[in-house]
């Protein structure tokens, strides 16, 4: 099947926020059941796509050194799926440009691959018929489906069964994103968890909900407890809170000027730390 080519196109791999994440059981197969609130911000990874003969991937941006560009990639992965899965003949010369860091918390490597589906999904011209994202989603990691729309949404399960959730009063939230630039892998992360259920998460309760990896996180990495405390320390903060198995931590924040004197504060006191102004979608 080659369907006709739509012209060069870009998407974006919106970082994923868990706003509140609480671990409930370690499931007989390893994985761990999850209930959490998961929120997007407006910016991430940048994905452009246009038409070739075959499926190619090059890299920029400060973290593409991190990543290798071969089929391991999930980027590739998920191209490489779609196109198996609906026969397409086409290929596309994929470019990433690795602005979010990896390994932190964010979903990056899923939101690169739901942005990947969405891009070759118009690039490719696949109708109402084809095989489409949300199809692939589930079998290319955890956080894939709920970063294929990239709106707020309920995960239980391992993050992957979805609900709705009205998120129109966080739209437009201001948002900073700190990582002190420690790789925090989640398999270790959710191994140091101590395995006590703490109780379910309320999807319209999360402010006063939690992030069960915290602590498992910063006995791993201490200075996520630094940039925690860092930014409670910040005028105008709403909540803050680690996201996913770490190491980025946010804050929400009442308005704008807030959140960039904050994001101002903290790169002249820690210049070695990634900091990121955005808002929730």
């Amino acid at each position: 099947m080659t369907p006709p080519a739509a012209p060069a196109g870009h998407d974006t791999g919106y970082a994923k926020i868990n706003l509140a994440l609480h671990v409930r059981r370690r499931r007989p197969d390893g994985y761990h059941e999850l209930e959490t609130l998961f929120a997007f911000a407006e910016d991430g990874d940048r994905l452009s796509a246009q038409p070739a003969n075959t499926l190619s991937l090059t890299l920029s941006g400060p973290f593409a050194h991190e990543l290798e560009s071969g089929p391991g990639n999930l980027v590739m992965r998920a191209a490489e799926a779609l196109r198996t899965a609906n026969g397409i003949m086409a290929g596309a010369a994929l470019h990433l440009e690795k602005v979010l860091p990896v390994a932190a918390g964010l979903g990056g490597g899923s939101a690169d691959a739901a942005a990947t589906l969405r891009l070759l999904s118009a690039l490719w011209g696949l109708g109402a018929d084809a095989v489409r994202p949300g199809d692939l989603a589930a079998e290319l990691g955890a956080d894939v489906p709920a970063c294929i729309a990239s709106r707020t949404c309920f995960g239980t399960g391992v993050g992957d069964q979805l609900s709705p959730v009205e998120g129109r009063e966080l739209s437009g939230v201001p948002l900073l994103l700190v990582n002190p630039l420690l790789a925090c892998p989640t398999g270790p992360v959710f191994k140091a968890w101590d395995g006590e259920d703490r109780g379910p998460l309320s999807p319209d309760m999360w402010m006063e909900a939690r992030n069960d990896l915290e602590t498992p996180a910063i006995s791993l990495i201490p200075d996520i407890a630094i940039v925690l405390d860092a930014l409670r320390a910040r005028p105008g903060v709403r909540l803050v809170r680690m996201s996913g198995s770490g190491a980025t931590c946010f804050a929400l924040f009442d308005d704008g000027h807030a959140r960039d004197a904050a994001a101002d504060d903290l790169r002249a006191e820690h210049p070695g730390w990634w900091v990121l102004t955005s808002r929730l979608r």
